[in-house]
């Protein structure tokens, strides 16, 4: 990691506008580089951008398998089901590039407002201890330009650090490991932290073994998965994106084996009329084989994959990096349509975090004319994650504590 910025600022002594509002108003994959292969994976994915991502005619899932499992008592929506802080800093962007120390500040201070305790650490201690093995889930997969930012990330461990988490229990990981390395996630940068993803080559390049054999697959926990009655086809240059065919999605042994808690770090973006930020990053990061599923169930799997036990009992709090993102040509990175939000949404509850961010991309599509009004349909997956219990959608029942920093 970069040196630790010094910081003699304290909550109390930060100039900052708090507004808090009891009902929450409504408002009117990725790496360019292996273009043969990537371009088929991601495909499906754009077309679940467009106005088709809802087909009337879903395929069955075993989301019932899910439910089974008893819910523990921190499990999704978490410690503060409803609540969202929203941290604005007018010089969190400086010459087009994040500022670790305002994303350490507004980090420290949203935590503080969300807990309502009175130091950084009593604050990180509602949510994590020390033996827990914690992940950080990352958005690698726009490229260095439009991911989550190593600054925000930073920002995170060293207060998980000051917490006293030792930086050998911290894991940043991702689906695509080579990925992670390309946004800017590498050892040089973030010493003493591991850095893994599920999809590995080896360093002449190829993601198989000397066996022929993916890595991936040995990284992937068969006794977890997500079923859905849709099959995936892939040749040999898509499937090291995918892992595996078929109809089952395994999720990554990163998360069912390695880790105990995860803190989640999706950037503000679009994908066409709605969101991919805490779900989504959550839900397609986690599971192999998911290019079967962004044409028919988009929404279904960003909700359901959620509802898993390995997901739902290990997720405790999401960070979302508005920095910089984006409203228009996402999830990928169009330069055209990047812009400072100079944001940072802060929460336990994944599903009004995504709400919130919802409003705020919204909000910026409609003013750059991309859109007139709300799309009923960019809810959806919101709208079913509230079904299944995994956090607020209802904006009448989110509480939006917003600061402003100067």
């Amino acid at each position: 990691m970069q040196k630790k910025p010094t910081f003699n600022l304290h909550h109390n002594s930060v100039a900052m506008k708090i507004s808090k509002r009891s009902i929450y108003p409504r408002r009117t994959f990725l790496r360019m580089s292996a273009m043969g292969a990537m371009a088929a994976g991601m495909m499906p994915c754009l077309r679940a951008a467009s106005s088709h991502f809802f087909s009337e005619d879903k395929p069955l899932t075993n989301i019932d398998e899910a439910m089974k499992h008893p819910r523990l008592p921190h499990s999704m929506p978490g410690k503060f089901p409803g609540q969202v802080v929203k941290v604005f800093h007018g010089g969190s962007v400086v010459q087009n590039q994040p500022d670790a120390k305002a994303a350490y500040r507004m980090i420290e201070n949203a935590m503080l407002e969300l807990t309502g305790k009175h130091s950084l650490k009593e604050a990180w201690l509602v949510f994590v201890e020390p033996g827990d093995r914690i992940g950080l889930k990352v958005n690698p997969v726009a490229g260095a330009s439009l991911s989550t930012s190593p600054e925000v990330t930073e920002a995170v461990i060293w207060q998980l650090t000051e917490a006293g988490i030792p930086s050998g229990d911290i894991m940043i990981w991702d689906r695509r490991e080579f990925q992670l390395h390309e946004a800017g996630f590498t050892p040089e940068r973030f010493p003493g932290i591991t850095i893994r993803g599920t999809e590995q080559q080896d360093r002449e390049g190829s993601f198989y073994d000397a066996t022929g054999e993916l890595y991936g697959k040995y990284m992937i926990d068969t006794g977890w998965y997500y079923r859905a009655e849709v099959e995936g086809t892939y040749n040999r240059e898509t499937l090291p994106y995918m892992v595996n065919e078929g109809r089952y999605s395994y999720f990554t042994r990163i998360l069912t084996q390695e880790l105990d808690k995860i803190i989640n770090i999706p950037i503000l973006k679009n994908a066409g009329s709605t969101v991919t930020l805490c779900m989504k990053n959550l839900a397609y990061g986690s599971v192999t084989n998911t290019g079967r599923l962004h044409q028919q169930l988009w929404a279904e799997t960003c909700a359901e994959v959620n509802a898993f036990p390995p997901l739902r009992d290990k997720l405790v709090l999401n960070i979302v990096d508005g920095l910089k993102g984006c409203y228009q040509g996402g999830p990928g990175a169009n330069p055209q349509f990047f812009t400072d939000y100079r944001t940072i949404l802060v929460g336990s509850d994944p599903v009004a975090v995504d709400r919130a961010g919802y409003d705020i991309v919204l909000e910026k599509r409609i003013k750059e004319g991309i859109q007139a009004a709300e799309v009923p349909s960019a809810l959806r997956f919101m709208e079913l994650s509230e079904q299944l219990q995994l956090g607020i959608a209802d904006p009448a029942k989110i509480v939006l504590k917003e600061l402003t920093m100067s």
